[in-house]
């Protein structure tokens, strides 16, 4: 028996950008009749919130798509109804899935056949340039969500889907092997607290930079060996090496939107270290001598979101336990005031909306 879909419900929407987000209670939902072959439409139970989400509320991005948009892009729920003549028969109704940033690629581009398809030109994403997860249902692409296994909650699931994937897929672009050292800045953030997980996971040794005695005691609780306040510590460069038998870390995870990481992190890397580029300062540049670049053989990686392979992966490491994000419950209506507090830099971990 098909579940009864109703025709309102709440979202949070961006009207304008730079404006607090708009609360409706009679936000329309997409009807099964109205499903395109190849969509789904998803009954949400929790949504992650991400920093992504608060730069595109603000229009800080190049490309502005038009408004109104429903944000979000990290959801978790039950599978209600498939457009028809759908031919994907490995996602049926009543399927618990997760909803992710790229919503669907084309898989038909260079990119996408060359296995990057988080480059797909293509692509669609949730939150962005379609609807996303701060609303109680949601459409998405069947052959593009993820399957989450019994043995993790979706509370626990949700900021896998984009904070963990992102970090996980960054970590793997790291050129490192078991032993080797890692800093990550903004370690104590929603995503460098689960990118030490998952660093430690595949056993890297952790400097962790971030401030706040809170955010020190989350990052050696979760496997950090040292941690850097960047607040406190004259020279970030000086301190990393010394943390690191001197010589500097094989590679750098940057997840804070911090220009000053990026800079820092060429100087304390050892030489053909790696430096992996996650966190988004708007108007940041890297402002590094090429001299620089080449006399230390520095390898510099750009690390988007990981694709639909990465996602099963990193959801597989969280639902055996190796891995699992610290987070603080919050309701729709508390989207504007969870904004202010990520703006201000108050969030230690992230926040999942539950509905």
């Amino acid at each position: 028996m098909s579940p009864t879909i109703p025709t309102t419900q709440r979202a949070a929407i961006v009207t304008e950008y730079s404006q607090p987000l708009i609360l409706k209670t009679d936000h329309p939902v997409t009807q099964p009749s109205s499903l395109a072959p190849g969509e789904c439409l998803v009954k949400l139970e929790c949504t992650g919130v991400c920093h992504s989400d608060l730069s595109t509320s603000k229009g800080e991005w190049p490309l502005k798509h038009p408004l109104p948009r429903v944000p979000g892009h990290e959801g978790v729920g039950i599978v209600v109804a498939i457009g028809e003549h759908t031919t994907n028969q490995d996602v049926k109704v009543g399927d618990r899935v997760g909803l992710k940033w790229i919503a669907e690629v084309c898989l038909r581009c260079e990119r996408c056949r060359t296995g990057h398809e988080s480059s797909c030109p293509n692509q669609k994403t949730h939150g962005y340039s379609v609807n996303g997860t701060f609303q109680e249902y949601c459409v998405s692409y069947i052959d593009h969500v993820t399957p989450i296994p019994k043995e993790i909650t979706s509370t626990d699931a949700v900021c896998i889907l984009c904070a963990g994937l992102t970090v996980y897929k960054a970590l793997k672009q790291t050129n490192t092997v078991i032993g080797n050292w890692v800093v990550i800045p903004g370690a104590g953030g929603g995503l460098g607290h689960l990118a030490v997980q998952y660093a430690v996971a595949m056993g890297l040794r952790v400097v962790a930079i971030d401030t706040g005695e809170e955010k020190k005691k989350l990052a050696l609780k979760l496997g950090a060996e040292k941690f850097i306040d960047f607040k406190e510590v004259e020279d970030i460069i000086t301190a990393v090496k010394a943390s690191t038998d001197g010589l500097g870390p094989h590679a750098a995870v940057v997840t804070a939107a911090s220009g000053a990481a990026y800079n820092q992190a060429v100087f304390y890397l050892r030489d053909n270290g790696t430096l992996v580029a996650v966190g988004m300062p708007p108007n940041a540049l890297l402002n590094i001598p090429i001299i620089v670049i080449v006399a230390k053989a520095i390898h510099i990686v750009g690390s988007a979101i990981g694709d639909r392979q990465d996602a099963i992966e990193a959801m597989d490491i969280a639902a055996r336990g190796k891995v699992k994000c610290h987070y603080d419950l919050a309701s729709l209506d508390n989207i504007n005031k969870v904004f202010d507090d990520m703006q201000n830099g108050k969030l230690v971990g992230r926040i999942v909306m539950k509905y």
